[in-house]
């Protein structure tokens, strides 16, 4: 016990053994300013029940709690190596950081990448590249459906709300949308002034929550919808039905967060845990859905209306589309979001292992539109760690029609990942609603950044496109990526998953890896509509046969 306990019983010994010489010399009481205070410590640490460590190593045991907070530190500033950090590796961060600042964002020496590791991606370039590529391409939104179409970049701001970011964060994310010619995703809380304060281009998205549109009851208000989302500003609107961090989950806004500004913006109480219930309450079939999708559209005066979701049963996919063709109803576009994806907090099993990944989402999302005959009405968008311009060329190759990022954009504007988020700790002033910590984010400097981050990584998704003989990425195919598959293999993508023809669920579902799926699917309810374990096993059954 002498040795565990070697730091207090030093401070003990210490505190007597100054008193010799302060027979002399007053000064040397000075000593227990040090000794005493860890003497008393380590007496609290020994008799108290709490932690078991601290009984046993009092004092010392405290050393350990410190490393512990700083290991993220340490870890992310000496330890890790620049392709190793999570979620983001530093190489990521410092590309975004040296766009966002107009730094240059070259590489010397070659590639640091491990070229014959499984997870290697490249793009197969044209021996005759294009000389003109499109250098800020955009893409029409909204179907004969819609009567205000809208002319979207390649890449934009995906959601995140008012309230997990600061008002300044809104701020300088739609001054970047404004000076860059992109569009600001408000995320599912509410249509604040700062989204509008700046004149960027704005999609309003509308969550379980009703935030900013809902009454007292947490219900659907058509009349606060349609007097907001007339707004010039807001460009189109959506309906979120999950994300990536955390699907099925719903959210939740501490009462600490909900300040009376927040709880204005979102039509809630102050000072109150504010709720995301995990499902809606406007529909409750795919049909349903379909027909709220309409009402949002005409609310808002004929603006492309469109869903958001991780996706997760696949016959619920299925359910949609076959939603859409027995209303007539199509949304304008579909957001895939990808498991791995979310800038809030979110519980770590959900994060780590409900949801599917975006490249798997979006492939299965691309095949439900294109094998039901649909994919000509509903344009597909991909959000889920974009940063880069191989990372939209990459998803436009798949199949979306536009990427958004957020997790990027906040990089652009600050953000050093120090993932304290949902603490309201944010160094940055990013993730929080302290007022000085707020402080050090300047709307007007950090806005310019995220414009010049969105332009510069459209600059390399064009030198990207012409490399690949094209002049506008939405003509990238899936031939054009390869993904090596084993040391000495590689394929093409359109090889490595499977990609639908045109209308073959409508002709022959059978012939697909997706025919349990497409047969179990109801457009009059979210459930299969009969039990999948037992076509499953058959299905196993017959494979095994083969």
């Amino acid at each position: 016990m002498l040795k565990r306990a070697i730091l207090p019983v030093a401070a003990a010994i210490l505190t007597v053994l100054a008193l010799i010489p302060a027979y002399w010399n007053a000064w040397w009481l000075l000593v227990w300013v040090l000794t005493l205070p860890t003497v008393a410590l380590g007496i609290y640490d020994y008799v108290q029940t709490r932690w078991t460590i601290t009984r046993n190593y009092p004092v010392a045991a405290r050393i350990r709690w410190l490393f512990y907070d700083l290991r993220p530190f340490l870890r992310a500033y000496i330890v890790e190596g620049d392709l190793e950090g999570k979620p983001f590796p530093y190489e990521a961060r410092n590309l975004v950081h040296a766009r966002a600042r107009g730094e240059t964002d070259t590489h010397p020496f070659g590639t640091e990448l491990d070229t014959e590791a499984e997870e290697y991606l490249w793009l197969n370039h044209s021996m005759a590249p294009a000389n003109t590529p499109d250098m800020r391409p955009r893409v029409t939104v909204g179907n004969a459906q819609c009567s205000k179409p809208y002319s979207a970049s390649v890449l934009n701001i995906s959601a995140m709300s008012f309230g997990a970011l600061s008002a300044r964060a809104i701020e300088a994310l739609n001054l970047g949308a404004k000076q860059g010619d992109f569009y600001h995703d408000t995320g599912e809380g509410g249509l604040s002034p700062y989204h509008l304060k700046h004149g960027g281009d704005i999609v309003w998205e509308l969550g379980s929550g009703y935030f900013g549109a809902r009454d007292g009851d947490g219900n659907f208000e058509p009349e606060l919808f349609r007097d907001q989302a007339q707004n010039d500003a807001v460009k189109m609107t959506e309906i979120k039905l999950s994300q990536g961090a955390k699907p099925g989950h719903g959210g939740l806004l501490p009462a600490a967060k909900v300040t009376e500004e927040i709880a204005r913006v979102r039509k809630v109480p102050a000072h109150q845990d504010c709720l995301s219930p995990r499902g809606h309450k406007a529909f409750k079939t795919p049909c349903e859905m379909m027909e709220f999708a309409a009402r949002m559209r005409d609310l808002s005066g004929g603006k492309p209306v469109g869903l958001k979701l991780c996706v997760g049963q696949p016959h619920e996919v299925f359910a949609l589309v076959k939603a859409m063709r027995k209303t007539g109803i199509y949304p304008d576009f579909i957001v895939v979001d990808g498991g791995e994806g979310g800038t809030g907090a979110a519980p770590q099993e959900l994060s780590d292992s409900v949801g599917t990944p975006l490249i798997d989402g979006l492939i299965l999302m691309r095949n439900a539109l294109v094998g039901s005959g649909v994919r000509d009405k509903v344009r597909l968008a991909a959000s889920g760690k974009v940063y880069s311009g191989f990372g939209l060329a990459h998803n436009l190759a798949i199949g979306a029609d536009w990427c958004n990022a957020a997790r990027a954009f906040m990089f652009s504007i600050g953000c050093i990942q120090a993932q304290r988020c949902h603490l309201g700790t944010c160094p940055t002033g990013v993730t929080t609603q302290d007022p000085s910590r707020q402080r050090g984010l300047v709307p007007e400097v950090q806005g310019e950044r995220a414009a010049r981050f969105h332009g510069k990584t459209l600059d390399a998704l064009a030198d990207i496109v012409a490399a690949a003989g094209i002049t506008h990425p939405t003509d990238l195919q899936p031939h054009h990526i390869v993904h090596r598959v084993g040391v000495t293999q590689a394929r093409t993508i359109d090889t490595v998953y499977p990609f639908l023809p045109e209308g073959v669920l409508l002709d022959d579902p059978d012939s697909t890896d997706y025919a349990d799926w497409w047969n179990a699917a109801d457009p009059d309810s979210f459930a299969p509509r009969f039990p999948l374990e037992r076509v499953r096993e058959s299905t196993r059954a017959h494979e095994k046969e083969a």
